[in-house]
C-alpha cells in the first residue's frame, strides 16, 4: 500500500478552468470588435466632451477639414459654447437640438449640426497639440 498522498491535479477542474477562461477570452474579443487594443489619446482639458465621440480618429479627420475652413477656430472657446449650451452634455441630444434649431454649418460639402462641427474641430485641434497615445 502507498502511503504518499496523489500529487496530481484533476482533469476535469482544470479543463473546465481552461474552457472559461477560453469562453471568457472569446467575450472580451468580441466586445472589442476584433480589436486586441483600444486606442487611447493623451488626456486634453476637453475629454468630458471628446468622451462622448464613439469613434475619434473619424472625428480628427472631419475636424481637420473644420480647421482647414480658415474661421480662426479655436478649441478653447468651442468647448465654453458647448458646455455652457449644454449641462450634462449628449452628443446625441445636442446634434439633435441643432437640427430641429437650425443650427447648421457646411463643412467641406457636408451640412452639419453646429455641435458636430465644434466637437470634431476640438478632436482635430488636441489631436494636432498632444502627443500620441498608445
Amino acid at each position: 500500500m502507498n502511503a504518499r498522498p496523489h500529487s496530481f491535479v484533476a482533469r476535469r477542474p482544470v479543463l473546465a478552468g481552461l474552457l472559461g477562461a477560453l469562453g471568457a477570452s472569446a467575450a472580451v474579443w468580441a466586445l472589442l470588435e476584433g480589436r486586441p487594443l483600444m486606442r487611447r489619446y493623451a488626456p486634453t482639458p476637453y475629454d468630458d466632451l471628446l468622451g462622448q465621440l464613439g469613434e475619434r480618429e473619424s472625428a480628427i479627420r472631419l475636424g481637420a477639414a473644420v480647421l482647414a475652413g480658415g474661421r480662426g477656430f479655436q478649441a478653447r472657446r468651442a468647448a465654453e459654447q458647448l458646455r455652457a449650451g449644454h449641462s450634462g452634455f449628449s452628443l446625441a441630444r445636442a446634434a439633435a437640438a441643432d437640427v430641429v434649431q437650425g443650427r447648421l454649418e457646411t463643412v467641406d460639402g457636408w451640412l452639419l449640426p453646429r455641435t458636430v462641427e465644434l466637437l470634431a474641430g476640438i478632436a482635430a485641434q488636441t489631436a494636432q497639440s498632444t502627443p500620441e497615445g498608445t
